[in-house]
């Protein structure tokens, strides 16, 4: 795939104890994919994503977002990503624009600049500023629109997506993902998505990598790793069947 290379690791490593999390990982992923990062609980993917976001220092191998080290420029890297966790945690007892203004003057960003960008952004993520609504009345689907543009206050180049639409009605993920597809397409934002719903995961992704054990054990496009793996075109397959596939040979 053509493009600049947004996240490079070269045989990345996480040990603790006798417990090798992370082997030796080696990946590219460019600017503006949607990159679909699979596995089941415990396959590293957690400590991956930690190592990136400069939260967690490898034992050995290095890694680069956005052109800077994690483990010896984190501040630099966090100032070009953005980062939405499981369970999104804002102040319940303030309305969206009172929390995403007291996060932007974190960012060190003025007020009158900020406020100019929570409209654009409220917009974007189809939350009206409603005064009166505090974010402890959102649902958990608002909740994640709200994070999403608590994200972008930066201007990242790059966003780390933990489980997204998990607990979102059928309604409420099919916004998520089309909001995730858009900042793609639109933005030239390069998304890193870590999910279990893997047909979600299908529609959007413009590559995946399956994690198992600590071993990224397969990287591409879906249909290239479907008609290597599975003999099989476009079509005639879920991810979710390519995915045991490769799940099933792991634990053999």
């Amino acid at each position: 795939m053509n493009g600049q290379t947004i996240i490079e690791t070269q045989d990345l490593t996480k040990v603790y104890g006798e417990q090798t999390a992370v082997n030796a990982l080696t990946l590219k992923i460019n600017e503006g994919e949607v990159f679909g990062f699979l596995g089941p609980n415990g396959a590293g993917k957690t400590t991956t994503l930690l190592m990136l976001l400069g939260l967690s220092e490898p034992t050995s191998g290095r890694a680069w977002v956005c052109g800077f080290d994690p483990t010896r420029e984190a501040l630099k890297v966090k100032r070009v990503v953005g980062y939405l966790p499981e369970n999104v945690g804002f102040y319940d007892d303030m309305n969206a624009v009172q929390n995403l203004l007291f996060i932007s003057r974190l960012n060190g960003i003025p007020d009158e600049e900020a406020l100019v960008k929570i409209e654009e952004l409220l917009n974007l993520v189809d939350l009206k500023p409603e005064p009166k609504k505090k974010v402890g009345e959102f649902s958990r689907g608002m909740r994640q629109r709200l994070g999403i543009a608590e994200v972008l206050l930066k201007n990242p180049q790059v966003v780390f997506l933990d489980e997204p639409t998990l607990g979102l009605d059928p309604d409420g993920s099919l916004q998520m993902l089309n909001l995730i597809q858009s900042l793609s397409r639109d933005k030239k934002i390069t998304v890193f998505l870590s999910s279990h719903l893997l047909d979600q995961v299908q529609k959007i992704s413009s590559r995946i990598g399956i994690m198992l054990k600590g071993n990224m054990v397969a990287v591409g496009r879906i249909e290239d790793l479907a008609k290597e793996k599975l003999g099989l075109e476009e079509g005639q397959y879920t991810l979710e069947e390519l995915y045991m596939k490769y799940f099933k040979e792991g634990q053999s």
